[in-house]
């Protein structure tokens, strides 16, 4: 399988980008595809036996076009430049327009040369004209999706708008044919307003997409345009581009770090604030990681390139934070859905609008103009931009406090989690095991125990491990025969001895006598993990370990607590361990002595239990449950399986960064029912006025305001969604 996001031309609301995704998912070998309308870009998963060109002409069958594959670098900007000054060429032409049109109806000073009615026609049908220029693009775009069976709201615009041009045209050759009484039917300028508004609200548009994407355009110019490199005793400055893996890279104090590397000379401190969202600096050293844009506090460090280009990891950030917005909520999918039915619907409730004004006696040209009314002001801009523009600004804003979502649906369903499970090892504590107590059961030395201990752990993934080989100050043994026992600990061949290193469910398992429960007791009471030492099936010594809960822990579990979230603690640990920790944290619900394989039953017993989970993991074990889980999260610093396996990875392994996902997900949410009644609440309320049910009260509304109050809906939709950015 393959992925790609390609940049998409001629798409204007809702209608257009359903209707592509529509398309695109109907045709052999395409496995998903997913039509983002803010970005203008179209995410595609494809069988191996496609090409890009066969997807980009899927594209252009539809009617629009592919500018390429999308560039994070190039493509994040949207140029209005040309918009903006040709709508500042109009904006004169169209205040004089008005003017012309609508002075009697203001009681303004009319100029004597438009009392004559001609000299009145002429001059709006003159002034015209350069709008139907200017509009030229709607049309074209609006004909060829009507072609293409897939209307959209260029369509509407552009029948909206023909409808009123043909009535006035028609009424003004019938005033040069002398007939006067026809300057009543012109509506000349309500063709020129409908086309700047919407010309202006695209420009309004353009600007606000432009202000969702801040967050990923922010990730995208994080990283420097050119590097230090160090060939000899020279210092060259080169482009990113010319970077190369292996090459050494200099930092002074104040320089950005130019690609992912690690460091070969000098320590230093390195804002990494852009990708942890933590604004302390971090202390880096010899062989220590450095992250593309992160900045040099204090000191010259020599570092060599390691991952170049598209492999770093903030093009990965961006790459991963493109492809969530492209992809959907269920809410999004229902309003995409009603958009696809509803184009269609106006065209009918318009032509219905046509039928019953002439049944009704109403003039033909008054029964058109209201036709004419319904087509542009049920125009679904709005309704198109409701879901898309909050999830760019909350993936965005997420993603630049250390939070990377993987897809729309996860920060739809992150704040409808009731339920969140912690893994112990490693999640809510740090990992950073220490030996704190020793049995000797054997003639050799402590530190002899910990060498046979460490040797063997040496060959283990195990936060545990860490512990003893940090401890031990002897050379490792050799060791053959190494297994992995899951649940339990590691065993191997050392000097031709048999060596089992694991807890208390050891003994069940190789069928060995333990004659130590009291010692071990007594350290479980204390708060540590139990591993026992285990040679030729003899108990030689027992360790007590003990880890650090994170410090950020607890403050995170009574904001979730508050919240009203039920939080479980999930660990291998033996009960007693593991409620010492839990009842430090005020963790209420403990699963203890849980076997790997067991994790992810655990999950999907709450869930078939009706809870929505969040389970938040690090490990290898931890994997199942991740996937399994409503909402997995995971550690930056996770193993790769987990991060992987996980829904949303938390940049600085921060775990007060969860009720900051959860208050993000309800907000964003929130935002976007608000967007949706708002666009509906438009046109249910506008579609009867321009059908003439209100006329009898005296409400009535002609095209010219019907493209305003469009333009108007569009606007409160974008700002709504720019609330979101307070986050």
């Amino acid at each position: 399988m393959k992925k790609i996001i390609l940049k998409i031309g001629g798409m204007s609301c809702s209608a257009c980008s359903s209707g592509l995704e529509k398309h695109l998912n109907s045709k052999e070998g395409i496995i998903n595809a997913s039509v983002n309308l803010v970005l203008a870009q179209a995410y595609i998963e494809y069988e191996d036996n496609l090409t890009v060109l066969d997807l980009e002409k899927y594209i252009k069958e539809k009617g629009y076009q592919s500018l390429g594959i999308f560039n994070e670098k190039k493509d994040m900007d949207d140029d209005n430049k040309n918009d903006k000054k040709l709508l500042f060429i109009f904006l004169p032409l169209a205040i004089l327009i008005l003017y012309i049109g609508m002075s009697d109806m203001f009681h303004l000073p009319s100029i004597s040369f438009f009392k004559d009615k001609f000299n009145y026609a002429l001059t709006l049908f003159i002034l015209t004209i350069p709008f139907l220029w200017y509009g030229r693009d709607i049309f074209k775009n609006g004909i060829k999706n009507l072609i293409h069976k897939n209307p959209n709201m260029d369509t509407l615009v552009t029948l909206g708008v023909f409808a009123s041009f043909i009535i006035s045209l028609v009424s003004f050759i019938m005033i040069t044919l002398g007939k006067m009484e026809y300057h009543m039917n012109l509506y000349f300028e309500s063709v020129a307003i409908i086309i700047f508004f919407i010309k202006l609200g695209r420009i309004i548009d353009r600007e606000s997409k432009g202000k969702t994407k801040e967050a990923i355009k922010e990730l995208v110019q994080i990283t420097p345009t050119k590097a230090l490199k160090k060939d000899g005793d020279k210092e060259i400055e080169i482009t990113i581009d010319e970077v190369k893996k292996g090459d050494i890279l200099i930092a002074k104090p104040g320089m950005k770090i130019a690609v992912d590397g690690v460091i070969v000379k000098g320590e230093s401190y390195l804002d990494e604030a852009f990708i942890t969202g933590e604004s302390m600096p971090n202390k880096k050293g010899i062989d220590d990681s450095v992250v593309a844009g992160s900045i040099n506090i204090d000191s010259y460090i020599e570092y060599k390139a390691e991952r170049i280009g598209r492999d770093s990891t903030i093009s990965e950030i961006v790459r991963l934070v493109v492809e969530a917005t492209n992809t959907k909520t269920n809410i999004q999918r229902l309003a995409d859905k009603v958009s696809s039915y509803f184009v269609p619907s106006i065209i009918l409730i318009a032509i219905l609008t046509l039928i019953g004004s002439l049944i009704f006696g109403v003039k033909v040209n008054d029964a058109v103009i209201k036709m004419a009314t319904v087509l542009v002001v049920a125009c679904p801009c709005a309704l198109g931009l409701a879901t898309p523009l909050a999830m760019v600004i909350s993936i965005g804003t997420s993603a630049r406090h250390g939070i990377l979502i993987k897809t729309s649906e996860i920060l739809e369903e992150a704040g409808k989690v009731d339920t969140i499970v912690l893994d112990k090892t490693g999640t809510l504590t740090y990992g950073n095991l220490k030996i704190s107590e020793i049995k000797n059961y054997s003639d050799n030395s402590n530190e002899e125990l910990i060498k046979m201990v460490a040797s063997l752990e040496s060959k283990s993934s195990h936060p545990i491990a860490s512990a003893f080989l940090d401890s031990n100050k002897k050379k490792l043994e050799s060791v053959k025969n190494f297994k992995n026992i899951p649940g339990i600990g590691v065993q191997g061949e050392i000097n031709n001895q048999d060596i089992i290193v694991g807890n208390n469910k050891l003994f069940k398992k190789f069928k060995i006598k333990n004659d130590y429960l009291k010692d071990e007791e007594k350290l479980v009471k204390l708060g540590n993990s139990i591993v026992y030492l285990v040679i030729d099936k003899k108990v030689m010594g027992l360790f007590g370990v003990k880890d650090i809960i994170r410090k950020e822990a607890k403050d995170a579990i009574l904001k979730l607590q508050d919240m009203n979230k039920e939080i479980v603690m999930l660990t291998g640990d033996n009960e007693e361990t593991a409620k010492i920790i839990a009842n430090s944290l005020g963790i209420k619900k403990v699963i203890s002595s849980v076997m790997p394989s067991e994790k992810a039953k655990v999950i999907k017993d709450l869930i078939d239990d009706n809870h929505k989970v969040m389970m938040v993991g690090d490990g290898i074990n931890d994997a199942p449950s991740l996937k399994s889980a409503t909402v997995g999260v995971s550690f930056n610093s996770a193993t790769d399986i987990a991060g992987n396996s996980s829904d949303v990875i938390l940049m600085n392994d921060d775990l007060s960064k969860i009720p900051l996902l959860i208050k993000i997900s309800m907000k964003t949410i929130k935002n976007i029912k608000e967007n949706l009644f708002w666009a509906f609440f438009y046109n249910i309320c506008m579609i009867p006025i321009a059908i003439g049910v209100l006329s009898p009260f005296g409400i009535s509304m002609n095209p010219m305001f019907a493209g305003i109050a469009m333009t108007i809906s569009s606007i409160t939709v974008l700002l709504n969604s720019l609330r979101l950015k307070r986050l």
